[in-house]
């Protein structure tokens, strides 16, 4: 039914107990451990997998915030669950420090209603965001482990529309199918192996200037609260136990992100919600994007994002 891709970095732990909080055994769990983490996190969460016979471990890359080997995991990912089973019809990504908000039965009956929708946060990036035009306008490098933002500047694909949103999202198994083996792809691939923050744009590029997806939803069922941090300007603030009446009500699917070494007590409340024995919750949508692609949304709609 469902594939899901975790991308981890630290807290082993806390991974353990949210892959528990997300396990089914009609789905394909994939888990992809940053190679800058150190062979002992790979090899705990190898050890941990064993009990889980539709669970793998995707090669580790170093995986750099801001470069494209992000977008190269996610592909990677995508790619790997493809061969693992031809039984799944959504694809999931997340982050160690995800939760869920809803059980496994609840995000199930939801994506079976909603077939043929596609979950990501969309934005036209000239006009909602662009501050953001100088990461897809300047060549930049990517090493092992830093990236060069060259001054040399660059031409956008003609043709090609660039849009924005983040990193986060809920998409078929046609557009995965689409994005990491049709021939059109590759352009994409190439322009944005050599942008700033390639994750944050690139999916949605690829989607919304192509035909090969359902009808798309600007929302990634994701409840993340983004608050100003220095230079990045944004970062998701860790959750504790005094939002738990909003996360409660959210409407999200997932929320994010949780540090159990600041407050585990919200890991408690969430993990009492979905083993209560109640009916689904409803999860309303939020407004729809119509296809064809072009989009004008309001500025303040990109208040989440950092830019």
């Amino acid at each position: 039914m469902i594939a899901y891709l975790v991308l981890v970095h630290r807290y082993p732990a806390q991974f353990k107990r949210m892959f528990k909080s997300i396990y089914d055994p009609a789905n394909h769990y994939l888990i992809h451990v940053d190679k800058n983490s150190g062979p002992e996190l790979e090899a705990d969460i190898r050890r941990f997998l064993r009990g889980f016979p539709n669970s793998a471990i995707l090669k580790g890359h170093r995986a750099l915030w801001g470069g494209y080997s992000l977008v190269d995991a996610e592909l990677r990912g995508m790619a790997q669950l493809l061969e693992m089973g031809a039984d799944w019809e959504f694809f999931i990504n997340l982050s160690g420090q995800d939760y869920p908000l809803k059980s496994q039965d609840e995000i199930a009956t939801f994506l079976k209603r909603n077939r043929g929708k596609e979950f990501i946060k969309v934005l036209d990036q000239r006009k909602a965001r662009p501050e953001t035009m100088k990461r897809i306008g300047r060549y930049v490098i990517e090493f092992e482990k830093r990236i060069v933002r060259t001054p040399f500047p660059r031409s956008f694909m003609a043709g090609v529309s660039p849009y924005i949103g983040n990193q986060w999202m809920i998409v078929s198994r046609r557009f995965c199918e689409f994005v990491c083996h049709d021939p059109q792809a590759k352009r994409y691939k190439a322009f944005y192996r050599n942008t700033f923050i390639a994750d944050e744009g690139f999916f949605q590029t690829v989607m919304m200037n192509t035909t090969a997806h359902g009808e798309i939803v600007s929302d990634d069922l994701r409840m993340i609260d983004w608050v100003p941090d220095g230079d990045i300007k944004l970062r998701p603030r860790t959750f504790i136990a005094e939002d738990a009446p909003d996360l409660l009500a959210s409407h999200c699917l997932f929320a994010r992100k949780f540090d159990a070494t600041v407050d585990d007590e919200i890991l408690d409340m969430i993990d009492d919600r979905l083993r209560a024995d109640e009916p689904p919750m409803p999860l309303p949508l939020r407004p729809r994007i119509p296809v064809p692609v072009h989009l004008s949304v309001p500025v303040a709609q990109a208040a989440f994002l950092a830019s």
